[in-house]
C-alpha cells in the first residue's frame, strides 16, 4: 500500500520536473529579471513543503499535498486565503472519475472528491458523498435529486407530475477528463407519461467538486396535444445538516425546518394560500410567529445564477449554479423559485410563475419540438476553519459561478444538440431611443428570442433566448448565440413600450453580425401633461406598507425588497376602510400616496368589493377637437378587469380590459407580466379646470384580484 506521504513526494518531484526547464531556459517576459534560479525545496516542521524557483513559490500542506499558496510577482498568494479547500483536489484523492454498476440497480460515479449514486435505469440521484458526509441529500426521502415536469392533455383537467424516470442507461463518455452518463426514456404511447422523449445527462469531471446535468427534451409532430407547465431540477438536502440558506448577498438566513410547517401537528397555522404558513410552535423558538413562504425567495432570471444551502455542522456548502439564461423561459426579469424550506434547492427551466397560463406551454398536434435544458452545475465546497463560515463559502460559490459563466458554453458536453462556442454566433450593435429627440439607450435590456410580436418573449418557453444590457452609450454585444432565426427585442428604463427590430436576425455557426445602429421609438402621441411613477416595469417606486408584526419575515425588515413580506395587500383596507384612493396631480406624492397594488377592499369576513381609484388633475385649457392619450403601463395583473372612465364614474368606459393571471400580488412579486394600454381620450370628455379619471378594478372574488401599475401618463394632442 503506497502511503499518502509517498504520493505527496511524487507530486513534488513532478512539479520540480516542470520547474527545472523554466529555471534554466532563456529569459522570457515571465522570468522577472535575475530572480530566476534552480528550484529549492524547504520542509517546515513537517507541516509544509515550499518549492521556489524565483518565479513562483508554491506551498503544499505536508503530507496531504494540498496546494495552499502560490506566490507570483507581488501577489503573496493568488489562491483564496480564506478557504482551506483552495483547489478542489482534496489532496491525493482526486482522480479520473470511475463508473461502477451494482446489480443493475445503481450506478456510482466517483472522482475522489464527490461520489454520486444514481438509481439504474431511472437516473434519480439517491446519494452524494462529499467530505465526511456520507450523503448530503435527504436520507428519509425516495425523491432526493431529480428532474420532474407537470403536464396535462385535453382529456385531463388536472395536471400530472412526471418524475422523468429513465428506462435505459448508457455511458456516453469515459476518459481521464470526465464521465458523461445518460438515463433516457422513449415515449411509446399511453397516458402514464408525458409524450416526450427525454434524455437526462450527468457529467462528472476530474478535479471538479460537483456534478453537471442537462436534459434533452423532444416531441414528434404526430404525438398528441400536451401542455407542460413546469420543468425543473430539484434537490432535497439532509435536514439534519443544512439549516442556513443563501439566495443573494442580502437574502440569506437561518431557516426553519419542513416539520415546522406542519399545520396538522399544530406547529404552523395556514394562511391565505397553501404555500404560506405562520410558524406558531416551531422547534426553534426564534422562528415563532414568523411566516414561511417559498415565494418570498423568488428571483429574476438575470440574478438567479447561484443559490443554495450551508451546513454549519459539517462546514459544507451545496450550490446550484446556472451559468446561462438561454435555456430558461420568459426573458431576463421573469421571476422564479430558488431555494426554500425542505431544505430544497432547485433550478426551474420552464414555469408559469409570475406570468400565469399566458405562458406558451401548449404543444399542438403537428408541432415538433426539441430543446436542451442546461447544463447547470451542482457545486459543493467546504472549509474547516469555521471562521465566518457562511461568508467564506458563499463568496467561494460566487467565484465558482463567475468561472462557470466565463466557461459558457461548455466545451465538454458530448451531445451534438449543444453547440460549442465555435458553432455559435455573435450580434453587435448600438441602440438609440427616439422620444422627441434621439439619444443613446444606456443600460437597456436587449436580446434575441424566437420570432413574434413585440414583447412576445415574455411568454415564450419553446425556444432559446439570449439577453444582455447595453453599456452607458447604447453599445451591445450578444455572444454565444445558437444558430437559428430570431427577432431582436428590448426595452429601455425610463420609457414605455417594447422594442422590436424590423428585420429577422439569422444566426449561423461562427457568424459575426453587426446591426450598426438600431432605433427604438417608444409609444407617444403628444407632449406630457403629467405622469405618475417611473417606467421601469415594476411597482417598486410606489408606497409599500410596513408588515404586520405577527406575520413577518425578519429577513425583509429594513430591506430594499420589503414588498416580499406576507399580507401587505391587506393594508389597503386599513388605509382606506370607507373610501378608495384619491391621487391629486401636483399635490400627491406617488411614493407615499399611491398604494403599490390596486387590490380589492375587504368589508368584513371573506367579503370583498371592487376598488375605484381616482386621479384628479387640472387643465387650464382643453382642445375640444383634439384627441388626448392616456398611457397606462401595468407591471402586473391577476384576474383583473380594468375599466377607465373620465369625469363620470358611471359612463361608458374608454377601456374595459380583462387582463392577467400572473398572481404576483399573492407571491410577493413587485412585478409580473408587462402590459401597455394607449387609450384615446376625445377632448370633448375633458373640462377646463378640474378633471377626474376613474380607475376601477371590477373583479372582487377574493383578496388577490388586482393590478400593479408601472406608470401612467396623460398626453395632450399631437402638435405635428
Amino acid at each position: 500500500m503506497i502511503s499518502q506521504k509517498t504520493i505527496a513526494s511524487w507530486m513534488i518531484c513532478f512539479l520540480l520536473l516542470l520547474l527545472l526547464p523554466i529555471a534554466f531556459s532563456e529569459p522570457t517576459r515571465n522570468l522577472k529579471g535575475t530572480n530566476a534560479r534552480a528550484p529549492t525545496v524547504q520542509q517546515i516542521r513537517n507541516k509544509e513543503v515550499i518549492v521556489d524557483n524565483g518565479i513562483v513559490r508554491v506551498t503544499f500542506s505536508n503530507p496531504k499535498g494540498l496546494i495552499t499558496g502560490i506566490k507570483y510577482n507581488e501577489i503573496g498568494n493568488v489562491l483564496n486565503p480564506y478557504l482551506r479547500a483552495r483547489g478542489n483536489l482534496k489532496g491525493t484523492n482526486a482522480r479520473a472519475p470511475t463508473v461502477q454498476q451494482i446489480r443493475n440497480k445503481e450506478v456510482i460515479v466517483d472522482n475522489g472528491i464527490v461520489r454520486v449514486t444514481f438509481s439504474n435505469p431511472k437516473g434519480l440521484i439517491t446519494g452524494i458523498k462529499y467530505n465526511e458526509i456520507g450523503n448530503v441529500l435527504n436520507p428519509y426521502l425516495r425523491a432526493r435529486g431529480y428532474w420532474d415536469i407537470t403536464w396535462q392533455t385535453e382529456n385531463n383537467s388536472l395536471p400530472k407530475l412526471d418524475r422523468i424516470e429513465g428506462t435505459n442507461f448508457r455511458i456516453i463518455t469515459q476518459n481521464e477528463e470526465q464521465v458523461e452518463i445518460s438515463f433516457s426514456r422513449t415515449w411509446n404511447g399511453g397516458s402514464d407519461h408525458i409524450p416526450l422523449n427525454v434524455d437526462k445527462r450527468y457529467i462528472i469531471r476530474t478535479n471538479t467538486s460537483g456534478i453537471y446535468t442537462y436534459g434533452i427534451f423532444e416531441r414528434q409532430p404526430e404525438w398528441p396535444e400536451v401542455e407542460m407547465g413546469l420543468i425543473r431540477v430539484a434537490f432535497k438536502l439532509n435536514p439534519d445538516r443544512f439549516h442556513y440558506m443563501v439566495v443573494a448577498d442580502n437574502r440569506q438566513r437561518q431557516m426553519p425546518t419542513d416539520d415546522d410547517r406542519d399545520i396538522n401537528s399544530g406547529r404552523a397555522k395556514p394562511l391565505a394560500y397553501k404555500e404560506a404558513v405562520k410558524l406558531t410552535n416551531p422547534h426553534n423558538h426564534m422562528f415563532k410567529n414568523q411566516v414561511d413562504d417559498k415565494y418570498q425567495y423568488s428571483c429574476e432570471v438575470k440574478d438567479n445564477k447561484v443559490h443554495g444551502w450551508i451546513s454549519t455542522k459539517s462546514n459544507v456548502g451545496f450550490w446550484l449554479i446556472s451559468p446561462s439564461g438561454e435555456y430558461r423561459s420568459g426573458g431576463p426579469v421573469k421571476q422564479g423559485l430558488t431555494s426554500h424550506v425542505g431544505p430544497t434547492t432547485l433550478t426551474t427551466f420552464i414555469s408559469q410563475h409570475y406570468v400565469g397560463p399566458d405562458m406558451e406551454t401548449r404543444y399542438k398536434t403537428g408541432e415538433a419540438w426539441k430543446k436542451v435544458l442546461g447544463p447547470v452545475f451542482i457545486y459543493l465546497n467546504s472549509d474547516s476553519t469555521r471562521n465566518n463560515l457562511q461568508h467564506l463559502l458563499w463568496e467561494d460559490a460566487k467565484r465558482q459561478t463567475e468561472q462557470e459563466v466565463e466557461a459558457w458554453p461548455y466545451g465538454f458536453v458530448a451531445s451534438s444538440d449543444f453547440p460549442t462556442r465555435q458553432e455559435r454566433g455573435t450580434i453587435t450593435g448600438r441602440l438609440f431611443v427616439n422620444d422627441r429627440f434621439l439619444a443613446p439607450a444606456g443600460y437597456a435590456y436587449i436580446g434575441l428570442a424566437p420570432p413574434g410580436e413585440a414583447g412576445s418573449w415574455q411568454t415564450n418557453t419553446k425556444g432559446y433566448q439570449f439577453w444582455t444590457q447595453t453599456n452607458e452609450t447604447g453599445y451591445f454585444t450578444i455572444d454565444n448565440v445558437r444558430p437559428g432565426t430570431y427577432n431582436l427585442y428590448g426595452w429601455v428604463h425610463g420609457f414605455i413600450g417594447d422594442f422590436k427590430y424590423q428585420n429577422l436576425v439569422n444566426v449561423a455557426a461562427g457568424s459575426e453580425i453587426s446591426l450598426d445602429r438600431v432605433v427604438f421609438q417608444p409609444p407617444r402621441n403628444g407632449p406630457t401633461l403629467w405622469e405618475i411613477g417611473v417606467p421601469d416595469r415594476t411597482a417598486r417606486e410606489y408606497f409599500v406598507p410596513e408588515p404586520y408584526e405577527n406575520t413577518m419575515n425578519p429577513l425583509y425588515l429594513n430591506h430594499t425588497d420589503k414588498f416580499r413580506q406576507y399580507g401587505l395587500w391587506q393594508r389597503y383596507t386599513e388605509l382606506y376602510p370607507n373610501h378608495d384612493l384619491v391621487y391629486t396631480v401636483g399635490v400627491s406624492n406617488y411614493s407615499q400616496d399611491w398604494f403599490y397594488a390596486h387590490v380589492t377592499r375587504n368589508i368584513g369576513g371573506s367579503t370583498y368589493v371592487p376598488a375605484t381609484w381616482q386621479i384628479v388633475f387640472e387643465l387650464p385649457y382643453v382642445n375640444w377637437r383634439g384627441s388626448y392619450t392616456l398611457q397606462i403601463a401595468l407591471a402586473s395583473a391577476a384576474r383583473a378587469n380594468l375599466k377607465v372612465r373620465f369625469n363620470n364614474e358611471y359612463s361608458r368606459p374608454l377601456l374595459s380590459a380583462g387582463v392577467g393571471r400572473d398572481n404576483a400580488i399573492a407571491r410577493h412579486g413587485i412585478h409580473g407580466a408587462y402590459h401597455l394600454y394607449s387609450i384615446d381620450v376625445p377632448g370633448r370628455l375633458l373640462r377646463t379646470g378640474t378633471n377626474t379619471i376613474y380607475l376601477r378594478q371590477s373583479k372582487a372574488v377574493g383578496p388577490f384580484e388586482g393590478l400593479m401599475y408601472d406608470y401612467i401618463r396623460l398626453e395632450e394632442p399631437s402638435t405635428a
